[in-house]
């Protein structure tokens, strides 16, 4: 409460427009504002100069990203947004988690498991690719590190282009009513911001890959952009999201050796979108029931009863892709061990699966990560003594061309 001696319209204006000029410096941080000393003094003065009589600040409600504030004097009330009302003027910092973590959701970078599934067949990819051993490892490892950085990128590009396309659809369903774009705290602007800086980011990455592999990556951007799309007028866009996730199955192996094996990499490829195919189908179902109320198409509804079997087709065909490209790259033992592995734990996936209960379909979706360091963990077992005696072969022989930068070489 400020009381003072008389009221004063000019200077109640100019109360009202220092409180504005504060609002337009400190956004609304969800009812968090921030007045700082020298508005702070401004008030004061005008307190002291007593030039109103009973002016009270108290707050009426509004969403949950804004309060507002009425001035009640002799004169019609003026009704101010974002100011933090009822409690004493203090300074307080910027909270900055409240500013990125709308951006980290939208990315999903809080969700890390999406980052795992598009790195995994990046990573069988350069494995195979490292193991005529013409290449030191060195290399091979910054290879794998500047993928896991990009997977990071592209999931948290992919994830923003798709929000943009659904944002509309995203807020009719259960699960994902509460992002970003929907719930407003992340503006379509800035959302596109945020993608081309991902894409900045991402193509900085790219550049450092050999030329063959810096087309051969950008070639995969109209898949990144059209495959949000696939479930307005395909029943099977878990194909269309296989064939855009599995990507670096084909680009890990060029960015080692300069070019592809089509009889290794095109089957691992193969592989791999079955693969997807199977846990993004289990992944769909949690949505199937909105899906069908708003006319989405997945494999989940597309499968209906038969989901299981047609489960069961995809593992055998991604274990069958997978044990063509291990026979072309001539691995041992350990790798169709690691595959009758894969096998059996997704196979009990699938068996053990209740579609209807989206706890167990999330939980099924998320134990998928366990496969791919199981195929991993089978290719570098397997291929290791080829390699071992390939090291040998070109030591101090080295091909440092096929992995050298188109750009910054």
């Amino acid at each position: 409460m400020i009381k003072t001696s008389r009221s004063n319209p000019i200077k109640l204006f100019n109360l009202w427009r220092s409180i504005n000029l504060i609002n337009k410096r400190h956004k609304c941080l969800c009812e968090n504002s921030i007045i700082t000393k020298k508005y702070l003094n401004t008030l004061k003065e005008y307190e002291n100069q007593r030039f109103f009589k009973h002016i009270r600040v108290h707050s009426t409600s509004s969403d949950s990203h804004r309060q507002k504030v009425i001035i009640e004097t002799t004169t019609p009330k003026i009704v101010i947004n974002k100011v933090l009302p009822d409690k004493e003027i203090i300074d307080k910092k910027v909270d900055f988690r409240s500013i990125i973590d709308p951006y980290v959701k939208l990315a999903r970078w809080d969700r890390p498991i999406g980052v795992y599934l598009l790195f995994w067949p990046c990573s069988w990819s350069i494995a195979l690719a490292s193991i005529p051993g013409n290449v030191p490892l060195q290399t091979t490892l910054q290879t794998a590190g500047l993928f896991l950085l990009g997977a990071g990128l592209m999931r948290g590009a992919g994830c923003t282009i798709n929000d943009l396309w659904d944002r509309d659809v995203d807020a009719q369903v259960e699960r994902t009513k509460d992002r970003p774009l929907v719930s407003g705290a992340v503006s379509s602007k800035q959302a596109v911001a945020f993608l081309a800086a991902q894409l900045s980011l991402a193509l900085g990455v790219l550049l450092q890959l050999n030329c063959y592999s810096v087309v051969l990556g950008a070639s995969s951007m109209l898949l990144v952009v059209t495959y949000p799309l696939a479930k307005r007028f395909t029943n099977y866009p878990q194909i269309f999201l296989g064939a855009t996730f599995n990507w670096g199955a084909l680009l890990g192996y060029s960015a080692v050796q300069g070019t592809l094996v089509p009889e290794i990499c095109l089957p691992l490829y193969c592989g791999a979108l079955a693969w997807t195919v199977v846990y993004d189908t289990i992944y769909a179902h949690q949505d199937k029931f909105d899906d069908a109320r708003i006319g989405m198409k997945s494999t989940a509804l597309t499968f209906g009863a038969h989901t299981k079997p047609a489960l069961f087709a995809s593992l055998t065909a991604s274990v069958a892709c997978l044990a063509y490209a291990g026979t072309a790259a001539q691995l041992g033992p350990f790798y169709y061990a690691a595959l009758v592995a894969y096998g059996a734990h997704a196979g009990r996936q699938i068996y053990t699966l209740d579609p209807d209960n989206p706890t167990d379909c999330a939980n099924k979706f998320k134990s998928n990560s366990l496969v791919g360091l199981i195929i991993l963990l089978g290719i570098l077992g397997g291929g290791y003594t080829q390699y071992k005696s390939n090291r040998e072969k070109y030591r101090g022989k080295e091909d440092l061309t096929v992995a050298k930068s188109c750009v910054f070489s």
